[in-house]
């Protein structure tokens, strides 16, 4: 099959992300190739209010959607005139189309007009969105900046889910280049006759875990998915960032909590796991966050200062307890030949390690897989990947409707 150059564009929470990938290959063996990854963090603009706020991403986002765009098309931003064509060319329908649909971004219109107008049409086949779920005045900016670039060089545009985003991603595994942190496979766990390959075997139940969400869906097939469970209240990550806030660590919370967590004992406290044992698929995480609130109100300043790499210890271990019984279940239940761990929690090293070790001997015979760090977290990659199996199946976005969709779109497109 003919291979196809993606554009791959992520502004769904607090992070610029494009990429260039080049996919071929059926539903069946997709193939990818990363030409570029590029990633603005916005970490230090959120870092003092404790958390991500909307309005600032959104600013950010219009700030850094054109520079990020010439780095991944490996232009030089300073100077564009060597890379200039006659803007004349272009139909003034277009030129209109694009001001209508960047017109609530001042700065990024102009911007897009000066830098982004003049040049030639790159050799990119499909334009792939984060549509949603997410943050949703920072979805728009990253949509609206994918159709202006849909209308301007007549490429067409394709909505993407970011949770399939998070588990497409792991179909890198397979192809050359792709360093060794960026993708991981389970090894196999002693004394278990789990049989460990690099392809994924279907039906699937992935762990769909991150700051916003929690989710465990059944995967029959791509584009064949089922949501099996979900949190009820906090999402695991989210939880990460508020006890974090308790203990007085820094955001994110998530990375913070697993650093102290190593020097701590996690059997120091006995943190609720709650509906561990309720017999649906699906998690809360609030009981648990009050639970080590009215620990840390008990105690005095220096009790909380000598007992704080313990309830980071334990309170990690009560969450990894949760996601691992209850991905189990599912996976018993639903005969998984692969388990998938996937979002940007997946990069907690202590949680990998107990799906290493749990899952194959919870249920013998299924393979544990995961992207690496590098893809774990919120990027670019994992939308172009997840674009290319929309694409394949015939699927396409009308660049004058697109919405955001800021709530549980994985439950409607599923």
């Amino acid at each position: 099959m003919k291979t196809i150059r993606i554009l791959g564009i992520e502004t769904s929470c607090d992070d610029t992300a494009l990429a260039l990938v080049e996919a071929t290959g059926s539903l069946e063996k997709p193939q990818y190739k990363i030409d570029k990854s590029v990633i603005s963090s916005q970490l230090s603009v959120h870092k003092e209010y404790g958390g991500v706020v909307p309005g600032l991403a959104k600013r950010e986002h219009s700030r850094n959607l054109v520079k990020v765009l010439y780095e991944t098309l490996s232009l030089n931003y300073g100077n564009s005139k060597s890379q200039e064509t006659n803007s004349k060319q272009i139909p003034n329908d277009k030129i209109q189309n694009v001001e209508e649909i960047l017109e609530r971004y001042e700065d990024l219109a102009n911007e897009f007009k000066e830098k982004i107008v003049p040049l030639e049409k790159p050799d990119i086949d499909l334009i792939a969105v984060t549509q949603g779920p997410g943050l949703e005045p920072a979805l728009w900016v990253g949509i609206n900046f994918a159709r202006a670039l849909s209308r301007l060089w007549d490429i067409p545009i394709i909505g993407v889910d970011h949770m399939e985003g998070h588990i497409a991603v792991i179909l890198l595994s397979e192809n050359n280049g792709i360093s060794n942190d960026q993708f991981s496979i389970s090894k196999q766990a002693p004394n278990s006759k789990t049989q460990i390959s690099n392809k994924i075997r279907f039906p699937a139940v992935a762990l769909a875990i991150s700051g916003g969400h929690t989710q465990l869906i059944l995967v029959r097939d791509w584009l064949k998915y089922e949501l099996l469970g979900e949190t009820v209240d906090d999402a695991a990550g989210e939880a990460f960032d508020k006890v974090a806030r308790l203990l007085g660590l820094g955001f994110p919370g998530g990375p913070e909590i697993e650093k102290l967590a190593q020097k701590g004992n996690a059997e120091a406290f006995k943190f609720p796991r709650p509906m561990i044992n309720s017999k649906d698929y699906n998690f809360s995480f609030s009981g648990l966050k009050t639970a080590v609130r009215y620990t840390v109100e008990k105690m005095t300043e220096d009790e909380k200062t000598k007992q704080t790499a313990n309830i980071a210890a334990s309170f990690q271990k009560a969450v990894i307890d949760s996601v691992v019984s209850k991905t189990a279940k599912a996976a018993q239940d639903h005969k998984a030949k692969t388990v998938i761990l996937a979002g940007g929690v997946a990069a907690n090293k202590t949680l990998r390690e107990n799906f290493e070790k749990e899952i194959p001997i919870k249920v013998p015979g299924t393979s544990v897989i995961f992207p690496g760090i590098k893809l774990s977290t919120d990027n670019a990659v994992m939308i172009a990947a997840a674009g290319y199996l929309r694409h394949l199946a015939g699927e396409k976005s009308d660049w004058k409707n697109m919405e955001a969709e800021s709530g549980k779109l994985i439950t409607e497109n599923f």
